[in-house]
């Protein structure tokens, strides 16, 4: 599978799907801070190198990455959101850069990327994704999903604003943008869905499990719409395995969470000492698009620390591979 190292940044727009996306001029990609984000060596040492043929993606909650402008009006001091000065925002966009650099991915799911500012923040530093897409909620303050992609995009839906079926009646939506993003795999189609559940805080596990039933409702008609495309699906789900969003998410064995053959090693948040897997990757089995390539499977964490790349959250990786 080549991969381009030429440059795209599509805009944030708020249309529910986007065929043939604009592209924005060329800009300077050097690093403001000079780091050098080269791809040549891939960290940590037992990251799998892929075939010629796999795609490799990750999911990455970057945590509360905000921009320069205080838009809640109350930043600081405890409150939510942060102001970032020019060096503070150079900084932490470099750590996330060099985060997700150093994750070796062709597809990269965000999630906790405020603004457009942001994610062009992380392109500058990051030249060889020439796909990148911000899930914009329009909130004060929004933490949205993003992806990064070295494959040319062919399309792009938001979910975000649908509404969705509580279990109990009535409806609600996705906390974030559920982002459908439709990727030119070597002349296959690669459909990469974006997650981030409702929070725990302030939890509210009933729409919880309304964003996942129709999550995979989303993912199963994609793919039957697309038979031979790899579908896969990743984010920070806010939940574990055995609890029932994740079981809707598995429900008939249509989907397969790929962080599984870790065993207890697939955690990737800790709560008052413990160690939870919140963060997951899927592959849909509905169709015979694609596969993943077992043992593939990383948990990737700071050394030291509980998260990678500074965040409170760790990356999950996964090796695919586009065809039956």
């Amino acid at each position: 599978m080549p991969r381009a190292r030429l440059r795209l940044s599509v805009l944030a727009l708020a249309a529910t799907s986007l065929a043939c996306p604009a592209l924005v001029p060329d800009q300077d990609t050097s690093s403001d801070s000079g780091a050098d984000t080269s791809t040549s060596e891939p960290t940590p040492p037992d990251l799998p190198p892929p075939g010629p043929e796999d795609i490799v993606v990750a999911t990455f909650n970057v945590h509360l990455f905000f921009d320069m402008v205080c838009d809640s009006g109350q930043c600081g001091g405890g409150a939510f959101e942060e102001a970032y000065s020019q060096a503070e925002f150079d900084y932490r966009a470099q750590q996330i850069a060099d985060a997700i650099d150093e994750l070796q991915a062709d597809v990269v799911l965000l999630q906790e990327v405020e603004s457009q500012a942001c994610l062009d923040a992380l392109t500058k530093r990051l030249p060889q994704f020439q796909t990148a897409y911000l899930g914009e909620t329009g909130f004060v303050s929004s933490i949205d999903t993003a992806i990064l992609s070295n494959l040319p995009l062919i399309e792009i839906r938001s979910h975000g604003k649908a509404p969705i079926p509580l279990p109990d009646g009535g409806s609600t939506h996705f906390a974030r943008d559920y982002l459908e993003a439709h990727l030119d795999a070597g002349g296959r189609r690669l459909i990469a869905f974006v997650a981030h559940f409702k929070s725990k805080n302030d939890d509210d596990p009933e729409r919880r499990l309304a964003e996942a039933t129709a999550a995979r409702d989303l993912i199963d008609l994609a793919a039957d719409n697309y038979p031979d495309a790899l579908v896969l699906m990743g984010g920070d789900l806010n939940d574990v395995p055995e609890s029932e969003p994740l079981q809707a998410i598995e429900a008939g064995g249509g989907t397969v969470r790929v962080a599984a053959e870790l065993g207890d090693d697939d955690w990737t948040y800790v709560y008052d000492g413990d160690t939870r897997a919140l963060d997951h990757l899927y592959l849909s089995t509905r169709g015979g698009g694609g596969s993943f390539v077992k043992g593939t499977a990383r948990v990737l964490r700071d050394a030291g620390a509980d998260g990678w790349g500074g965040s409170d959250h760790a990356a999950v990786r996964g090796t695919f591979r586009v065809g039956g």
